[in-house]
């Protein structure tokens, strides 16, 4: 009885050959499994490359649109100290200031001086001076002065005129190169004569 056990133990059984075989993992197995690791990889990277280029994008149009809005302020404000100032055609004089700034290729920048009395230019056209309309970077604060690094950002205001003596048009555009494309963030705004 004890030799039958014996022989049993010694033959090949079905049991014995899946043992030997699933022990590991085949060739092709194992290069199955790099591929998929390394497309999910290449995936997970192509997402999160995608990611920070919208969030960048996200972020330059976000201050794109608040530089855009400052020109539209910039203009306003200009409008009302002429009106304040108490001189007659305070409205002709403003308007006189603007004229040059129209949609048909005249768009003007701001005049870098900090401090722009009444009977001085407060806006100038950009093609009399490339850098009048770009945008700089100083010690983290955007600003038209000549100082601090090129932001990218370039502004440009344009007018049209519906009333002469009461309402005219400012729009303001912000463009800026990102990738391989260019984009702009335009605002316009009514401004009326409110003080006759």
């Amino acid at each position: 009885m004890q030799k039958d056990k014996i022989k049993k133990n010694k033959a090949f059984t079905q049991q014995d050959f899946l043992k030997k075989v699933s022990g590991g993992f085949t060739l092709v197995e194992t290069l199955v499994a790099i591929a998929i690791f390394t497309i999910s990889l290449i995936s997970l990277m192509s997402i999160l490359g995608s990611s920070i280029s919208n969030t960048r994008f996200a972020n330059n149009k976000n201050i794109a649109g608040y530089l855009a809005q400052e020109g539209i302020e910039y203009i306003r404000n200009m409008r009302d100290t002429y009106a304040l100032t108490g001189v007659n055609n305070a409205w002709g004089n403003f308007r006189t200031k603007l004229v040059s700034c129209n949609s048909s290729g005249g768009e003007c920048g701001f005049n870098t001086s900090l401090y722009i009395p009444l009977d001085s230019n407060f806006i100038e056209k950009c093609t009399s001076d490339p850098d009048i309309c770009k945008v700089y970077l100083d010690n983290g604060n955007y600003n038209t002065n000549l100082t601090g690094s090129d932001s990218g950002f370039t502004r440009k205001i344009w007018v049209n005129v519906i009333d002469q003596d009461k309402e005219i048009k400012i729009y303001s555009e912000v463009e800026w190169t990102q990738g391989s494309g260019t984009y702009n963030v335009t605002f316009s705004e009514n401004l009326f004569n409110w003080i006759k």
